[in-house]
């Protein structure tokens, strides 16, 4: 796939790009401060974005806000977000308004290249990768009287897991139960949140950031 980084340290930055140009992906553009990234983005127009969120020369949150600013000319622009921080506010409006593909790993927490891959791999194909600090954090934020308040405690542990985008039997193997109960489950989950079967593979996702931002 093609791809642009975004990525102001570097050694971490030319590390990504020997790491993705190895994993066969094409790299078609970097930038090294916040005003560069919107212009790569928009003359590239790659499968998918990874960015850091503090960017030169602020250091504040240039690379969510060019996320965010690029979504506006390429909707569907998958983006992974590779940060040492959580930021709540860009991240919460990142993962709104229905959006898919959408990424945030925390940097010091990447323990496995294949799970980096796997993770941009999920992203690039219009799903979800959540660090589980970066889900707790969006949560806090959840109002009341959501229709989450409808799920389950297991069915909440099942759509937590799906939020950091593991599949069935991963998820299964996690809470120590069968795949045919976690099928049940997310069959429950997409009952309640009013996802009916016409959304298709989309139902996931949306359930996902029901969960993000309700």
């Amino acid at each position: 796939m093609r791809l642009v980084i975004a990525e102001d340290n570097a050694l971490l930055r030319e590390g990504l790009v020997l790491l993705l140009q190895s994993a066969g992906h094409d790299v078609a553009g970097v930038a090294s401060t916040g005003p560069e990234i919107l212009p790569q983005l928009l003359e590239h127009r790659p499968d998918a974005a990874v960015l850091d969120v503090r960017m030169p020369p602020g250091f504040r949150d240039e690379g969510l806000r060019a996320a965010l600013a690029a979504r506006e000319s390429l909707p569907d622009l998958p983006v992974l977000v590779l940060s040492q921080y959580v930021e709540e506010t860009y991240a919460a409006e990142l993962l709104g308004g229905g959006a898919r593909g959408v990424g945030y790993l925390l940097k010091d927490r990447v323990g496995r290249v294949d799970e980096f891959l796997d993770a941009l791999e999920r992203v690039a194909s219009g799903g979800t990768a959540l660090d589980p600090e970066v889900v707790t954090e969006l949560l806090s934020r959840r109002r009341q009287g959501s229709p989450l308040d409808s799920l389950t405690a297991r069915e909440r542990e099942v759509l937590q897991l799906m939020a950091e985008g593991h599949d069935n039997a991963t998820i299964a193997k996690s809470l120590v139960i069968t795949e045919r109960s976690v099928h049940k489950h997310i069959g429950n989950v997409f009952t309640k949140l009013d996802l009916p079967p016409t959304e298709g593979g989309h139902r996931r996702v949306r359930a996902v950031l029901a969960y993000l931002n309700g």
